[in-house]
């Protein structure tokens, strides 16, 4: 779920694994590992952030590296940020990182499971984080799993969605249908349906979460089909989303999106946020790592952690339309009201992936 490095790696170049087996691919990797870690920046003083997806959208990877530049500023010490756009390099990246002697490893979402697995037990001394994640079975001592809760704002959504639409009809644009995403839909069905009984919810993924293009051709179909208000869950593709709210003037169109930048995205559009904090989330995550008691494992994060939320935006309240802002505010207390039930376990709201 900010901003931009000065010194960017981008892996673009097509390597397979076959690849770098050869002389050529060794040749590479000895290249790969002065660009990631400069004799001058290898050491126990080192934290890296690899990232999966592009910087530059507004979205989860910004918050990251200014979260994690953030706390580097307040423990002192040195950081990385090096962007694997392959993930034929995904290993050899994690390796020349754990080879260097990098203290921490944070990486991002479900596609570097398998390296972190394949890696982390040759570098015991580096201590290793995955953002959003499942558990590893069995756990490993010197690697945290993060998994988050965002279908229980997906359900407030809903709520909120089905309350405060004129229409009665909600839509969810995800990146890619996965069990996670697949959860965030129902919770955001049952939260409908549980204020508004004839609610009705229409869903696309875009294939992508770096699509802007293809997430605007989504949302400007949903809209005329009758759709006001979308919950997006689809990283950088979310921009285009916004864009198609923006562009429907005088009709009133919303999007709940998942940062506090895309507000400037959409002052008048982007209505809430289901906001999950992946630069709080790292930041909590290294802070834990410097300490002397961390130990791996797998942590849950949910409502009620200052990661997982549901928000009215406070841009929207002052430019979005007064009708409709004048709604949300008076909807708004049975939202609050729902969200500590959540948290106090009054309120079960069911994980389920099946679409």
């Amino acid at each position: 779920m900010t901003r931009t490095t000065k010194d960017p790696l981008v892996l673009a170049a097509p390597l397979t694994r076959r690849h770098l087996i050869g002389v050529a691919a060794a040749t590479a990797a000895a290249g790969l590992a002065a660009r990631i870690l400069p004799a001058e920046a290898a050491g126990a003083g080192v934290v890296a952030l690899v990232h999966t997806q592009a910087a530059g959208d507004n979205g989860p990877v910004d918050s990251m590296i200014e979260k994690l530049g953030k706390l580097a500023k307040e423990k002192g010490f040195q950081t990385r940020t090096v962007y694997a756009s392959d993930p034929a390099t995904y290993e050899t990246i994690f390796r020349t990182l754990g080879d260097a002697g990098a203290a921490i490893i944070v990486s991002t979402f479900n596609e570097v499971a398998e390296p972190f697995k394949a890696l982390a037990p040759s570098y015991p001394n580096t201590k290793w984080i995955q953002l959003f994640a499942d558990p590893f079975e069995p756990a490993m001592p010197n690697v945290v799993t993060v998994s988050y809760d965002y279908y229980l704002g997906c359900y407030l959504s809903g709520a909120f969605g089905a309350l405060v639409s004129g229409s009665g009809k909600l839509g969810y644009i995800g990146g890619i249908s996965i069990p996670p995403l697949n959860a965030d839909v129902n919770a955001l069905k049952a939260g409908a349906i549980a204020v508004k009984k004839d609610a009705v919810v229409s869903v696309a993924f875009a294939g992508s979460f770096q699509d802007p293009a293809k997430g605007q051709e989504i949302a400007t179909q949903m809209y005329k089909d009758g759709v006001d208000y979308i919950q997006t869950d689809s990283a950088a593709t979310d921009t285009g989303i916004i864009a198609a709210a923006n562009e429907g003037k005088g009709k009133k169109l919303m999007v709940s999106g998942i940062s506090p930048a895309q507000y400037k995205l959409g002052p008048s559009t982007v209505a809430a946020l289901v906001s999950l904090d992946f630069g709080q989330s790292l930041y909590n995550e290294v802070s834990r790592a410097l300490d002397k008691g961390w130990a791996g494992g797998h942590i849950n994060t949910g409502l009620g952690t200052g990661v997982i939320d549901f928000v009215l935006s406070p841009v929207f309240v002052e430019k979005g339309p007064a009708d409709v802002v004048a709604k949300a505010k008076d909807i708004w207390p049975k939202i609050e009201e729902t969200k500590a039930q959540i948290i106090a376990g009054k309120l079960k709201v069911p994980f389920n992936t099946t679409l």
